[in-house]
């Protein structure tokens, strides 16, 4: 499979990669499901394939307070910056700002690590909002779910909406966001709920946390939210992908595409009951390239080290113009070989997994739930 031409108009942004050293081995813990590796995987297998040149990588900015301030409140980000500190908190802060709890712990890097992952994708939009077009690949971002004053869903900030706002900020009006995670959005439509210059496309599990994105909410007119039931397959994505997700976007014309790729839709990933491949991802990709001269491409969910590795290691070759191989070159199945899923009693990955980097197709019946669904949401006038 070759990815897309990195050619494009005069002063575009040639596609570039943002990551960091603070990935490698941070974690949430032992326990939490982001205890595994994850966007140093990625870097590792990209240059193990040699699709990281130093001039393709940027290192990632850690955000500032005022910077996080165009989402986040004063006191909670001085309660995140004093739990990084202390190493703990309050049972008064622990309530207000849900921090210290099972799915947002206490952990070394509390702040440095979502900091870092903000300024990434903040570096991304001012970066894009300057130039005609380009593409820029932030697999630290994509954490859709934190809110204002509190940390929500393994989210302690919420670089999706900062970006955003950055884009906007910067002069655009028109900034479409389409997410592919399991799980739905909820902090960015908390954020742009009836802002006519945004427009979100949610595709995620139905009955799955935080049971919001309904197929009748509208988010004042600026959501489109698609929940899909288990088992929701790569010819569903299909269907969904030209049925919704294309059309809405042409229609609001983007002059920027943000398109958060959480890895936790695919069959394998532990935390969700979806089937797709990591095809269905890069089809949507191809397909939405051409909708918007300015791409930044997000991570998201993943709890499955070697499929979310997988994932987003194809989608940085697609993006940089790199033949995807059938079978990876030993170096490449070496970075596979050596994760694990750092505790716990999960089985061992199946051959794929560490052989290859694209999976088999995952293809099957679009059930008649599906069909209904994209039958409402084409009934819904553009801005209703």
């Amino acid at each position: 499979m070759t990815a897309a031409p990195s050619a494009g108009p005069r002063g575009a942004v040639a596609p570039v990669f943002v990551g960091s050293a603070i990935y490698r081995g941070s974690s949430y813990g032992a326990t939490h499901p982001l205890r595994v590796p994850r966007v140093s995987t990625v870097i590792d297998l990209a240059r193990a394939l040699g699709w990281l040149p130093a001039a393709r990588f940027q290192n990632s900015p850690r955000a500032k307070p005022a910077a996080l301030r165009a989402f986040h409140t004063e006191p909670y980000l001085t309660a995140l910056q004093r739990a990084e500190a202390e190493g703990t908190v309050s049972d008064q802060v622990r309530a207000r700002h849900r921090l210290g709890t099972l799915s947002n712990p206490v952990f070394a890097e509390m702040f440095r690590r979502p900091a870092t992952g903000a300024g990434g994708t903040l570096w991304a939009a001012e970066t894009l909002a300057h130039a005609p077009a380009g593409v820029v690949h932030v697999p630290g971002g994509g954490t859709h779910h934190g809110l204002p004053d509190r940390a929500n869903g393994f989210c302690y900030l919420n670089d999706v909406v900062l970006g955003i706002k950055a884009l906007l900020g910067a002069g655009l009006t028109r900034v479409a966001y389409v997410d592919l995670d399991a799980h739905h959005c909820d902090g960015v439509e908390a954020a742009f709920t009836g802002d006519p210059r945004v427009r979100m496309i949610s595709v995620h599990e139905q009955g799955r946390w935080p049971f919001s994105g309904g197929l009748t909410d509208t988010a004042g007119g600026s959501g489109f939210f698609l929940p899909v039931p288990r088992g929701y397959n790569d010819t569903e994505a299909r269907a969904v992908l030209h049925g919704l997700i294309l059309p809405r976007v042409a229609a609001f014309a983007p002059q920027a595409l943000v398109v958060q790729c959480g890895a936790d839709s695919l069959t394998e990933d532990p935390l969700s009951r979806l089937c797709l491949s990591n095809r269905a991802y890069l089809e949507a990709l191809a397909e939405l390239r051409p909708l918007s001269p300015r791409l930044i491409v997000l991570g998201g969910g993943g709890y499955n080290p070697w499929s979310v590795g997988r994932l987003w290691t194809a989608i940085w070759g697609w993006l940089s113009g790199q033949e995807l191989p059938d079978r990876l070159p030993e170096p490449a199945r070496a970075v596979l070989a050596g994760l694990s899923w750092s505790g716990g009693a999960r089985p061992p990955p199946g051959p794929h997994l560490l052989d290859t980097l694209l999976d088999p197709p995952r293809e099957g019946p679009v059930r008649p739930e599906i069909t209904a669904a994209l039958a409402v949401l084409a009934r819904r006038p553009e801005g209703a």
